[in-house]
């Protein structure tokens, strides 16, 4: 499969490396609902990326939000090299590969809901979903990407921990292993709310990228409301790959849903500034 390391920016064709409360955030999605139930049985998500349900009106949406406009660690951010400082040490992440997997339209997003075990600085986390972002949320030395996926994994104790991977468009074609089952199932899956499920997955390529090559290491937050902080982030310093058939397809279902890039972790939240900015 192929990566690309965002230092030879430009030169993807030399780059072949290999052939949610928690449980109300997309992130943490919480499935209280009959499996048996068929399309509609997906709860939809309450917020949006535009309008007044829109990132810069989250934290009105319910008081369990405030820290979208308040915390002054939020993600997603501007990756920069130098700045971001790289992961001492890589997780190990084991997911058993499938014969099938839910895959379901949040409205927000899409996730497939999966079983794995992540552990990482000595604490083990339940991998419980992945999901999308079109376009990728993070950005890396001030650029932008035209995809991310995200990793959702959970300890016992409630800590989150976020493994990250940006897509770069590549004319070698998309993962076979891990986006191409997803191509298909996604046109049962456009109405949010919806849910189907995959053919085969196979995860070796994914668990390459995150227990064998660099990673950037930050504390952050979820990206979706309740935009709970203290989530540690591990991003891929490398890309995986997505063609542009494949990301057209992933773009007309999932839209636009990124939120804006926030302050680097400590400095005041972007909402708090740009309200005291206000004319008195």
């Amino acid at each position: 499969m192929l990566f690309q390391n965002p230092t030879f920016l430009g030169a993807i064709a030399s780059t072949l490396l290999l052939s949610t409360s928690f449980v109300q955030g997309v992130c943490l999605h919480n499935h209280r609902r009959n499996l048996q139930a068929g399309p509609g049985s997906v709860p939809i998500s309450n917020f949006s990326y535009i309008g007044v349900t829109g990132p810069l009106g989250w934290a009105g949406l319910d008081p369990a939000n405030v820290k979208c406009s308040t915390a002054n660690v939020q993600s997603p951010i501007n990756i920069e090299h130098g700045v971001v400082p790289p992961s001492p040490t890589n997780p190990q992440l084991s997911i058993p590969d499938v014969l099938s997997a839910e895959f379901e339209n949040l409205g927000s997003t899409v996730e497939v809901v999966i079983n794995g075990t992540t552990i990482f600085e000595g604490k083990t986390y339940t991998l419980k979903q992945y999901h999308f972002h079109t376009p990728a949320e993070h950005l890396i030395d001030g650029q932008f990407y035209p995809m991310e996926v995200h990793f959702v994994n959970i300890a016992s104790d409630g800590s989150i921990l976020v493994l990250a991977a940006l897509f770069e468009l590549s004319p070698f074609g998309t993962n076979e292993n891990f986006l191409y089952p997803l191509l298909a199932p996604l046109y049962a899956i456009t109405k949010p709310g919806s849910s189907t499920t995959t053919g085969p997955l196979i995860f070796s390529d994914i668990t390459y990228l995150f227990n064998i090559l660099p990673l950037f290491k930050y504390t952050g937050s979820l990206t979706t409301p309740p935009c709970t902080d203290g989530v540690i982030f591990l991003v891929a310093n490398s890309f995986l790959p997505i063609s542009l058939e494949a990301f057209l397809q992933f773009k007309n279902v999932l839209k636009f849903n990124a939120r804006y890039v926030q302050n680097a972790p400590g400095e005041e939240n972007l909402v708090e500034v740009a309200a005291g900015q206000l004319p008195k």
